[in-house]
């Protein structure tokens, strides 16, 4: 599940899972685009979003406990396949969000949690614990396709990009930096918190104008909106 605090201009969303893996399932996904609708609805010029999460892990990616639950074969497989067609709209409205979005990651972030972090605009990330994972080819499974278009208009890196996804590298915080991944490496949970604020207050004092901003943000990620339904359109808010 997740909870949702506004805090003057920034709005703070947090997974909240009971194991602290913040798995991603049916409930946590409901949870995660019922937030963002709300974010959505409330935008005023300067709002910022903020995504955090309390435990070990921003999110350790699907619940594949829940996919496995419903049996071996075609019946876990199916639910798998529902997880990945549910979280593709959280992409899509992080993407087309009216604000810009702060990612901070305060432990690990695997495969869908990976992805969840990475489709916001900037990234800071505890360095003292926590890696950024992308384990498909451990798991043995292929990328879903939005899954594979995200990272590869995300990361600009080949190097980055081979030794993540075919070798499953896990990324510290400080290598992530160098990569251009994460903005910026913190000591702790609660710098890492600190720094998302300081820098989402930053922004919000500037007031952006939200429609502006989002399709700004869709024309830097092509290929990713049209897998994602996302069309762009001219918007003028000053002459």
């Amino acid at each position: 599940m997740c909870t949702l605090e506004k805090r003057g201009n920034l709005f703070l969303l947090t997974l909240t899972g009971d194991d602290e893996q913040n798995r991603l399932n049916p409930t946590v996904i409901d949870s995660l685009l019922s937030a963002l609708s709300q974010i959505k609805s409330q935008a005023t010029p300067g709002s910022v979003l903020i995504t955090t999460a309390h435990g070990r892990f921003l999110s350790n990616g699907f619940d594949l406990s829940w996919a496995r639950a419903a049996g071996s074969g075609s019946d876990a497989l199916d639910r798998l396949r529902f997880m990945v067609k549910s979280f593709k709209p959280v992409v899509a409205e992080l993407i087309s969000l009216p604000m810009p979005t702060i990612a901070a990651v305060t432990g690990h972030a695997a495969a869908a949690g990976f992805l969840l972090a990475i489709s916001h605009d900037h990234i800071l990330m505890r360095g003292d614990k926590g890696v950024l994972y992308m384990p498909e080819i451990d798991l043995g499974m292929t990328l879903p396709e939005y899954f594979a278009v995200a990272m590869r208009e995300k990361i600009k890196s080949p190097a980055a990009l081979r030794d993540m996804l075919l070798t499953g590298a896990k990324l510290k915080a400080v290598e992530a930096v160098k990569m251009g991944i994460v903005d910026s490496a913190h000591d702790s949970a609660e710098s890492t918190l600190k720094g998302a604020v300081d820098l989402g207050e930053q922004l919000a004092r500037r007031k952006l104008n939200g429609e502006v901003y989002a399709e700004i943000r869709k024309s830097l990620y092509p290929e990713l909106c049209g897998i994602l339904g996302l069309t762009q359109k001219d918007v003028v808010s000053k002459l």
